[in-house]
């Protein structure tokens, strides 16, 4: 995406475009691996030094209140953000503590048929997203992307 886009976004989320949500949001979207607030004040910080790590966590709270951005909790408890929104499942690796989006049509399209057989009592399913935890064997630490 580019900067009008991010733009346009927030504007239609009925959010006033400030040089904090857009550098935020804008942070988010080019660090591709699920980061952690203090990972996106670090990268905001070598463009936007004048931005506090404050206004950095409300901006995040903010943006995921609108659903403009997701909030992913790992295992260990760690929150990270993601602003793809194409359909996507996650792997999550323990060893590393590491997200890396999931692409496969083919598990989504059984998962929904899944539940559109077996519904659930009272409920109305949203979306569905799977989260498979592992390890790599290699234990790397850059998970490389897929």
């Amino acid at each position: 995406m580019n900067t009008e886009d991010y733009r346009t976004i927030l504007k239609n989320s009925g959010l006033r475009v400030t040089p904090q949500r857009l550098a935020v949001y804008e942070a988010v979207d080019m660090l591709h691996d699920h980061p952690t607030a203090e990972e996106v004040s670090r990268f905001i910080r070598r463009k936007h030094p004048d931005i506090a790590t404050g206004t950095v966590y409300k901006t995040l709270d903010t943006l995921v209140e609108k659903d403009i951005i997701e909030r992913v909790k790992t295992d260990s408890g760690l929150l990270r953000y993601d602003a793809v929104k194409d359909t996507h499942h996650h792997i999550y690796c323990t060893h590393c503590d590491r997200i890396e989006d999931y692409y496969d049509e083919e598990l989504t399209e059984l998962i929904y048929s899944y539940f559109e057989k077996k519904r659930i009592p009272d409920f109305t399913i949203g979306e569905i997203k799977l989260q498979i935890v592992g390890r790599y064997t290699d234990n790397r630490e850059k998970v490389k992307k897929r």
